[in-house]
């Protein structure tokens, strides 16, 4: 009797009752799955899956972080990210997705649906999202962040799987990396605005302040008719203004570049600021000084701009009595307050902000 021969086929038929056993769990998994999402209402099936995630967690070496929607009323940088980040990572085995395209959009977002999974790699090491979302009483849950869906029916966030010796590196490399990869596609995709004061909210919501409309100019640097010299240092100064990010940061300054635009109407001033605008993909923040009464009030709508613009104020001299503060200073003390409609202006007409 070969003793080496029978233990050999023990192993291949242990084996094989494994693999059986393993294959026929899958397979009972992935029936459950299917099973819960054509028949199970969408109140239960975060709920169901939730338990199946969490009674495999139990004897995995995986470690799962829960990135919210919202973290109280502020809406989660991370969350936003992840969702550009993994509209990129879509592979064939998705069954599910979201695609959207606003009016007048140049490009389609796709999204993951619900309950979804995507892997990703990154240094190596692998990162299963999931997709949650969960049914609230819509009459329980105020998110300020959006006006327009300030009562929601719907908690969303994404839970992230890995090795838990990686936690470290997921904090301090592949988020911050995610952030930054999903700023760059935004950039890249988006359709070039123009924003203009709504004065009517601008009291409210800060995100309320300016109402955008999409910038349909055609002017580009080819088409400007400008010196061809005046162009080219424009460009250049454009160039060097973008890539001396750290040297502005070095000397402790704000990175930001001014312009004074000046000459007769039809000269070709808002021109080149649109050609400015399409070279470096900049949306435009166009701000009217006449109904804004106080430094408070222009503190405040310019805090509301967004990174990578270029903030125009036009008829600078022509709209808005300036403050003297010589004057100011001259003036004796107590006798009374300055105009209400007197600003301080410390910026240039045309000025731009990365």
């Amino acid at each position: 009797m070969d003793i080496s021969s029978s233990t050999d086929e023990t192993k291949l038929a242990t084996a094989k009752i494994v693999l059986s056993t393993a294959a026929s769990v899958a397979a009972t998994a992935m029936l459950a799955r299917s099973i819960a999402q054509d028949f199970l209402p969408h109140e239960f099936q975060a709920y169901f899956f939730y338990k199946i995630r969490n009674f495999f967690g139990r004897f995995s070496s995986q470690l799962t972080v829960v990135v919210d929607e919202f973290d109280g009323y502020t809406y989660n940088e991370v969350y936003g990210a992840a969702e550009t980040y993994l509209g990129s990572k879509i592979s064939p085995s998705t069954q599910r997705l979201k695609v959207s395209k606003p009016e007048k959009e140049n490009e389609f977002t796709v999204k993951m649906d619900r309950n979804e999974e995507i892997v990703d790699i990154f240094q190596d090491v692998k990162f299963k999202w999931v997709l949650v979302c969960t049914h609230v009483d819509s009459k329980a849950h105020y998110n300020s962040f959006n006006h327009t869906s300030t009562l929601r029916s719907e908690v969303r966030s994404f839970e992230v799987s890995f090795p838990k010796e990686h936690k470290e590196m997921v904090l301090e490399s592949y988020f911050p990396y995610i952030v930054k990869v999903a700023k760059s596609m935004a950039q890249e995709k988006k359709t070039l605005k123009i924003f203009t004061v709504d004065y009517e909210h601008m009291y409210g919501n800060l995100a309320d302040a300016w109402k955008p409309v999409n910038l349909d100019h055609p002017a580009t640097f080819d088409t400007l008719a400008l010196d061809t010299k005046d162009k080219d240092r424009i460009l250049k100064d454009l160039e060097r203004f973008v890539k001396r990010r750290d040297y502005y940061k070095k000397v402790g300054k704000a990175w930001k570049r001014g312009y004074l635009l000046y000459g007769p109407p039809g000269t070709g001033k808002s021109s080149l600021i649109a050609a400015m605008a399409n070279y470096l993909n900049f949306d435009i923040y166009d701000l009217e000084l006449t109904e804004v009464r106080c430094n408070s009030e222009l503190r405040k709508v310019l805090i509301a701009t967004a990174n990578r613009s270029i903030l125009v104020v036009e008829d600078i001299d022509c709209t808005i009595e300036l403050q003297d503060r010589i004057a100011e200073n001259r003036a004796a003390p107590g006798l009374g307050y300055p105009p209400q409609k007197q600003v301080r202006l410390q910026f240039f007409p045309v000025s731009l902000s990365i």
